[in-house]
């Protein structure tokens, strides 16, 4: 059969006699079976106008979406966010203090890189470098501390009124608002304050009330009073005494008509607070009032 039979017939091109001819092939049949299939299959309808439009939305938002790679600058960005934060973490680490603090009516012990110890009185909080500990021995103090300080290099206790250089020795200090104190117990302190430097041998004490230098006693004790439970007070104004009950006590302490500048010279108790509250009246002839969780002080005749 010729090659070109089978399409001159799907075209209806075939003569007579070729047709006939064809007929008489193996083929035919087979041909005309799948020519007879054809007929019955039916194709599904399609909307081209419908179609092209979703092809150009799809492609649209596809298009959208790309995003132009660019992996050099990429790189880049990730490598600076890495050494920024490698950067970050190192000063973190190295800055990283060592902090203690004591709420109110509490007291805690703390124990230095070198030995040293620091007591804490109540509302008080240190912190220091362990890791600079060897090169720098330095604390940062806000409240009251006593220190016994290990023989070695230069040690450094700041506060926001000055600061205290020693090199090996006990001494106490307290820093609250407008209250300054240091009190040289064993051995020689350097105290900083306001530009000045004043030398405290043991038995001395250097003391700054309301931005004013005073005139202090000789310290009695070997070491602070409050170490010993009790708080002690020479020519020191009402109102830093009261402060300090509530910082023993954890306590609201209110006054009425009560002059907080008096002078008061005494001690009281920090374990019992009745005996503490007569304590601070008694000699200053004021009365209170105790109530669940604050006291009044008021003046005698307060009606």
């Amino acid at each position: 059969m010729q090659d070109n039979y089978l399409a001159k017939w799907l075209n209806n091109e075939l003569t007579e006699e070729e047709l006939s001819e064809f007929k008489k092939s193996d083929e035919y049949a087979t041909y005309m079976r799948i020519s007879e299939v054809a007929k019955k299959i039916k194709a599904p309808d399609f909307d081209v106008d419908g179609a092209y439009a979703i092809f150009q939305n799809e492609h649209m938002e596809i298009t959208s979406k790309v995003v132009p790679f660019r992996p050099y600058k990429q790189f880049l960005r990730i490598a600076a966010v890495i050494a920024i934060m490698l950067t970050g973490s190192y000063f973190y680490l190295n800055s990283l203090d060592e902090y203690f603090k004591t709420g109110l009516a509490e007291h805690t012990e703390v124990t230095l890189p070198d030995n040293s110890e620091i007591a804490l009185n109540a509302d008080s909080k240190i912190s220091f470098s362990e890791k600079k500990w060897d090169n720098e021995r330095a604390v940062q103090l806000d409240g009251e501390a006593f220190f016994k300080v290990a023989k070695g290099k230069k040690f450094t206790v700041s506060t926001s009124s000055g600061s205290i250089a020693v090199l090996g020795t006990e001494f106490n200090v307290e820093n609250r608002d407008g209250f300054f104190e240091v009190t040289c117990y064993e051995g020689l302190v350097s105290v900083s304050y306001k530009e000045q430097e004043i030398k405290l041998p043991a038995g001395t004490s250097f003391v700054v009330i309301d931005g004013q230098i005073q005139n202090t006693e000789k310290p009695r004790m070997l070491q602070p009073s409050w170490m010993l439970n009790e708080s002690s007070f020479a020519s020191i104004p009402l109102k830093y005494v009261f402060d300090e009950l509530e910082r023993q006590y954890n306590i609201e302490v209110n006054t009425k008509n009560v002059d907080t500048n008096q002078l008061f010279t005494g001690t009281f108790s920090n374990t019992d607070l009745k005996i503490a509250l007569e304590s601070i009246s008694t000699p200053s002839q004021i009365s209170y009032k105790l109530g669940e969780d604050n006291v009044l002080f008021y003046a005698e005749n307060t009606p």
